[in-house]
């Protein structure tokens, strides 16, 4: 059967009607929800904004989504910035503009600049920015106050973040892959945003292969919505979702062919081991997706170990993939063709 990649979705369906508003709404993560309870309402207790917050955790676990309640709650501006593109003078032009207890969201926090997370040091501390104005010896700096706001950072790589930088975060919140019992109750809740007929055992045929995240869930969902709407008059039953999800090659682990090129170059290839940038030139792929998007699930699943001379496949991996030793390859072929 020919295989097809699934679509992304619109951000306007699914990033924004999907998107839990409050804290009450949104499933799963319950430590995690249950600290940023106890500091909003210990915030709003006193009058005063919420401490910074550094939300920790894989991509899709719902970062965004909280840094958006946490500026619902307080009924404040909800301000976003990507750490890729950050630099000083957009930084200086943002700060300036916040009002007080405004949320600003920095995503991909880790990839800030030394030197633009070194500007924001005075700025997390006393809300004072630092403004150098003119150039060479002749320059100065001025010190601009800036309004009391929240910084929400999130990141996947915390590891990454200058020790000075990641200590001024008052609150950290670590995120972990959800149940598939989680899932199911927001597949519940989405198709019914969605206008979907599901049945149960569809909900959780979709939950076990999300791999472990609502933003897999939700692309799912809409994705064998679409199958069911061409072929089987949009009820999604169990046959029709696992007839779907065959079409759009996904496995029974939530697997596609972009997984299983990785698996075949890493085992057939490489013989079981490699660097990241071998991997990314042999599947012309950028190094910061498979290490950020990818890996972080096989690791979960106990299909790579990251070691200092590269990735190495488990044992499990060669079980999964179909290779009884080192050198015997026997599903590959079959789902990528």
């Amino acid at each position: 059967m020919e295989k097809y990649d699934i679509h992304d979705t619109t951000e306007d369906e699914l990033g924004y009607s999907l998107r839990p508003e409050s804290l009450s709404e949104f499933i799963g993560q319950d430590q995690a929800k249950e600290q940023l309870r106890i500091h909003i309402e210990a915030a709003k207790t006193r009058g005063d904004v919420i401490e910074h917050v550094l939300l920790v955790g894989p991509p899709g676990l719902g970062k965004t989504t909280l840094a958006k309640i946490i500026s619902n709650e307080f009924g404040t501006n909800f301000k976003q910035a990507i750490g890729t593109i950050m630099e000083r003078l957009d930084l200086a032009t943002t700060l300036t503009n916040l009002e007080k207890g405004d949320i600003l969201f920095i995503d991909e926090i880790h990839r800030i600049k030394v030197n633009v997370q070194e500007s924001l040091y005075p700025v997390l501390e006393d809300y004072v920015l630092d403004l150098s104005i003119g150039q060479g010896p002749g320059s100065d700096v001025v010190q601009v106050g800036v309004s009391e706001f929240t910084l929400v950072g999130a990141t996947t790589r915390e590891g990454l973040l200058a020790g000075p930088f990641r200590a001024r975060f008052g609150i950290h919140i670590h995120l972990d892959y959800y149940e598939p019992e989680d899932i199911q109750q927001a597949i519940r809740i989405n198709s019914g945003k969605l206008n979907i007929q599901i049945d149960e055992d569809a909900e959780y045929a979709l939950a076990l292969r999300s791999r472990g995240t609502m933003r897999t869930a939700n692309k799912l969902l809409a994705n064998v919505r679409d199958y069911a709407e061409v072929k089987s008059e949009g009820v999604l039953t169990l046959e029709v979702v696992e007839e779907a999800l065959e079409f759009f090659g996904i496995d029974e682990r939530g697997l596609d062919s972009q997984d299983y090129a990785y698996f075949q170059s890493l085992i057939e290839k490489f013989k079981g081991r490699a660097g990241l940038k071998a991997l990314a030139v042999a599947l012309s792929e950028d190094e910061i997706t498979i290490r950020e998007v990818y890996e972080p699930h096989y690791i979960k699943e106990g299909f790579i170990m990251l070691t200092p001379s590269g990735r190495v496949a488990t044992d499990t991996a060669y079980k999964y993939f179909g290779y009884t030793t080192h050198s015997q390859p026997s599903l590959f072929d079959n789902h990528l063709s």
